[in-house]
């Protein structure tokens, strides 16, 4: 049994090793790479356009609560593909790796946004919808963990991994994450 100190310890261990890179694979800062997603976001925000978010599981829960705080936090039109009957229509008539990319056809625009959030970085049905979105015209940022070498980690134009290795970990870092951005896009929002 380890004890909650060390447990901790063990969470700012990990999101110390948080790895930002561009597509390209270059590394960036941590701090430039969250600087970066606040004013693309603040972009996005400006010029009246949309804030996807999408995960799985605990990741979908997360993407649901980011898109409610920014929507009434910061003034950021979101959307998460939330609702039961398009989710099980898409996924029997097509199939689960169409749940995301099927709706962000008919509604993505040029230049949005699409988040994903998945611990593994390799849910089929994201590593489709990001693709589906950078075939748009829209920009990705990821959120992954577990392995390093991840397929989504190439795919965003921003990409943020976390080496942690459970779900657990991997959700408690990617909430922190996300919660810093809603902060500084609060922050931003009071600015003006």
């Amino acid at each position: 049994m380890i004890s909650w100190r060390e447990n901790a310890d063990e969470l700012r261990q990990i999101l110390g090793r948080l790895e930002a890179t561009e597509s390209s694979g270059r590394h960036l800062d941590p701090d430039e790479a969250l600087n970066t997603w606040r004013d693309l976001t603040l972009e996005v925000r400006a010029s009246g356009r949309t804030i996807y978010l999408i995960g799985n599981g605990a990741s979908a829960s997360m993407a649901s609560h980011v898109a409610a705080d920014l929507a009434k936090n910061a003034r950021v039109h979101t959307e998460v593909f939330t609702d039961l009957s398009l989710l099980t229509a898409i996924g029997n008539d097509l199939s689960f790796e169409e749940v995301f990319a099927e709706p962000l056809r008919r509604r993505m625009k040029q230049a949005e946004m699409l988040v994903t959030i998945s611990s593994s970085g390799d849910s089929p049905n994201v590593i489709k919808a990001a693709r589906e979105a950078i075939r748009l015209g829209g920009q990705v940022i990821t959120l992954s963990a577990m392995k390093p070498e991840n397929k989504s980690r190439s795919l965003g134009r921003l990409n943020f991994y976390v080496p942690a290795q459970t779900y657990g970990w991997a959700e408690t870092c990617h909430a922190a994450i996300l919660h810093f951005w809603v902060d500084q896009m609060v922050a931003a929002t009071r600015m003006h």
